[in-house]
């Protein structure tokens, strides 16, 4: 086996023998007479007529790395021994005296140990080597919080050192020297020694007062919880592994809400998007309507334009009208005892054909208009027809 081998190795290694020469037998050039206690050198060629130096650096090989696994293996042992020798030390510190005389009329003790009571030794090992790092970091975390509260409360007392000499400078060094004797006031100086002993006071009874007030607090909360401890409401490790166990659910409910409220924002980001674009729509809209009604507005004004200037053309048709059929009336003419002359009655044909076009022009005006109101009048209605849906 491979530990065998090993082992042959390194027998061969600690004892080597002496070179054989025979003449029946040629001499093994991988065996070497090396001095213990001396480094491992190859014997010169001269002295080895046989030397297979591959042969030779092959088996060196070998034996460094059997050595370096004998190595770890006993690096390995001497870990394990310290471990058992800490639980030796920790079990059996308060019983060596007692079993002293019992080991001297015990006879040999078993050397080697088995594997469950190693596991036991390395658990129990494991759990105090745990124990002891958790008391080391609640020492360290309490250490911190001091550290913590004395820089916090160095920093104050820094600020306020500050502030007093900056106080005290403004107040005495510049503000109560004599501008005529250039020498310092004392009263000024006595009034602000005053002051800031009647501050210092008031902070020690203001302080005074809230010490009394936590250690009214610290009595309550202890003589609650001795309540707690008489009636059996202290929290057992099955209490705390339940109150844990809560914990990690009301922790997967917060990690579901927030998903969900991802995912309503999402939505709410959409609804903000299509509501942006339905108000931009919307402005444009209302910005169309508001032409169309005052291009509604505009033609309206035309249109009653129109119609004034068509009743004043209809007026003065039929007063042409009359007129000519006055004068195509012989009878009326004679009776009036004045005969119209031809000159009169080509001029006055003249003018009524140029009304009858101009009426015609009108007219045709006047339905253009009527036509561009009833299309005026359609686009508002769909123009509010579709504001209304919008805002529904």
């Amino acid at each position: 086996s491979r530990h065998q081998g090993e082992t042959r190795n390194l027998a061969l290694f600690r004892n080597p023998p002496s070179l054989y020469f025979s003449a029946e037998r040629p001499p093994n050039p991988c065996v070497i007479h090396i001095p213990r206690g001396r480094p491992l050198k190859p014997p010169p060629r001269e002295n080895m007529p046989f030397f297979d130096a591959n042969e030779y650096e092959e088996q060196m090989e070998e034996m460094e790395a059997a050595m370096e696994e004998i190595q770890r293996d006993v690096d390995a042992l001497q870990l394990e021994n310290q471990l058992f020798a800490q639980y030796l030390k920790r079990n059996t510190s308060g019983v060596e005296s007692v079993e002293e005389p019992k080991k001297k009329r015990r006879g040999k003790l078993p050397s080697t140990l088995t594997i469950e009571q190693k596991l036991e030794i390395v658990q129990s090992e494991l759990d105090e080597v745990t124990k002891e790092r958790n008391e080391s970091k609640v020492t360290s975390e309490k250490l911190i919080d001091t550290l913590r509260a004395v820089l916090e409360e160095t920093d104050l007392r820094i600020g306020e050192l500050k502030k007093d000499a900056y106080e005290f400078k403004r107040d005495i060094v510049v503000g109560a020297e004599n501008m005529r004797t250039g020498r310092t006031m004392a009263e000024k100086v006595v009034r602000y020694m005053e002051d800031k002993l009647r501050q210092r006071d008031a902070m020690i009874e203001k302080l005074r007062l809230k010490n009394a007030t936590l250690k009214t607090q610290k009595q309550k909360v202890e003589q609650q919880l001795r309540q707690k401890e008489e009636m059996g409401d202290v929290l057992h490790y099955i209490d705390f592994h339940q109150l844990q166990i809560e914990n990690k659910q009301y922790i997967q409910k917060i990690d579901e809400r927030n998903e969900e409220l991802l995912k309503l924002k999402l939505t709410t980001g959409t609804t903000v998007q299509v509501l942006n674009t339905l108000k931009s729509r919307l402005a444009s809209l209302l910005t169309e309507s508001t032409s169309i009604s005052k291009e509604i507005a505009s033609r309206t004004s035309q249109l009653a334009k129109l119609r004034s200037d068509a009743a004043s053309v209809t007026s003065e048709l039929h007063q042409s009208a009359r007129l000519a059929a006055r004068l195509s009336d012989p009878g009326e003419a004679d009776q009036g005892g004045q005969m119209p002359q031809i000159l009169d009655y080509v001029t006055q044909k003249k003018e009524m054909y140029e009304i009858s076009v101009a009426v015609k022009n009108w007219e045709r005006k006047v339905e253009i208009a009527e036509m561009a109101a009833k299309k005026a009048k359609a686009k508002l209605r769909k123009a509010t027809t579709s504001g209304g849906t919008m805002r529904n």
